[in-house]
């Protein structure tokens, strides 16, 4: 056989039996005198052999331990080993589709934000109910970033931890009145008397729950609080800083 009569009879592409020749899956024949190669059956067994593997969805290095004769490895653990990931991707399409469903049953309601996890979400709406704020919007892409980074453990216990500050018209009002005072401090000077009022309202803001919860997103470390300072005004920055000073002190 020629190599495209090899290919329609197995079904493949000529360019991939060449790739499988280059992998050394395939092994070359000989060339005739005319300078073609002439494959055999034992060709197309093998090739139709690594098309079912491939199908199966091995890979070709897998492809290559079933075919080779000192592997060490049989066809069986190789097919058990694709069967266990074809398994965990299963379970992680379930929670994706899971995650898409909790969003599209929000009729709408979805935040800028999103995608997001339902826990951000629902805490997103609460934040919602007030007059818009620069700093607002700074806020809800913090906690998107974080949304994303930390784990899903964490990021349920930081969620319900925060939605203490939201969780009642009085507390809404009260964190919007925080946000007011920090868009205040947009061209002020980080001695403005001001900072000092901003940061008193914000850590009485935060709630006692999230003092328990300093570990939830490790990767946010000093350099992402340095990015966070640099991305305000001095004067906002500096309230943010003593916030959290007196937010820790609070929690000793």
């Amino acid at each position: 056989m020629r190599i495209g009569e090899l290919a329609v009879t197995v079904g493949v592409t000529t360019r991939t039996v060449r790739h499988y020749h280059h992998l050394g899956l395939l092994p070359e024949p000989e060339r005739r005198p005319n300078g073609y190669r002439d494959y055999t059956l034992r060709h197309a067994v093998v090739l139709a052999r690594i098309r079912r593997l491939t199908e199966l969805g091995l890979g070709l290095a897998e492809v290559r331990d079933v075919l080779a004769d000192d592997a060490g490895r049989d066809l069986a653990e190789v097919l058990e080993e694709l069967d266990a990931d074809l398994a965990r991707q299963e379970a992680a399409i379930r929670e994706r589709r899971d995650r898409l469903r909790a969003l599209l049953d929000r009729e709408g309601n979805l935040p800028a934000e999103g995608p997001v996890s339902p826990e951000l979400a629902a805490l997103l709406t609460g934040m919602a109910h007030g007059p818009e704020s620069p700093m607002a919007v700074r806020d809800r892409e913090v906690l998107a970033l974080i949304d994303t980074v930390a784990s899903p453990e964490s990021r349920k216990r930081l969620m319900a931890a925060l939605g203490s500050a939201f969780e009642t018209p009085a507390a809404v009002a009260r964190a919007h009145e925080v946000y007011a005072l920090l868009d205040a401090l947009a061209e002020a000077d980080p001695d403005d008397p001001r900072v000092d009022e901003a940061a008193r309202a914000l850590a009485d803001c935060l709630p006692d729950s999230l003092l328990l919860e300093t570990d939830l997103a490790p990767g946010l470390d000093d350099g992402f609080l340095r990015a966070l300072y640099a991305d305000v005004a001095p004067a906002q920055a500096e309230a943010i800083r003593r916030a959290m000073r007196m937010f820790t002190e609070r929690g000793r």
